[in-house]
């Protein structure tokens, strides 16, 4: 089953130094989860800096600068993975580096007809 693993934390909570390591860290379980044939994709998010929500009401488009919703913690990127149940997702969540410092949200993701193949 595929699950989403979304990665919070405050934006402010790492050094540069610690980002790095942070994203070195996190390419490395990429490679591991890959051999186990359990990565589908991940990566990191630009900051909320550079977000933008657009939202249709009426037929009309709205766009603004920003993130949807203002919260301590930022969405900062995710993992896309394959596992056998919850259990081994969460798993696989505690390994994810950044839940030191944030939170990793999992969540199955719902396969629909009619979507594009890999």
């Amino acid at each position: 089953m595929k699950y989403m693993l979304l990665v919070y934390l405050d934006e402010q909570a790492l050094t540069e130094d610690e980002r790095e390591h942070c994203y070195v860290e996190s390419a490395q379980l990429a490679q591991e989860l890959s051999s186990s044939r359990q990565y589908l994709d991940a990566s990191p998010l630009h900051p909320i800096a550079t977000a933008t929500s657009v939202r249709v009401r009426n037929g009309k488009r709205l766009v603004t600068d920003g993130p949807f919703a203002e919260t301590r913690e930022q969405l900062g990127g995710y993992y896309l993975i394959d596992a056998s149940n919850l259990d081994e997702a969460i798993g696989i969540a505690e390994r994810v580096p950044p839940a030191r410092f944030g939170t990793v949200e999992i969540r199955p993701v719902m396969e629909i007809a009619g979507l594009p193949a890999n």
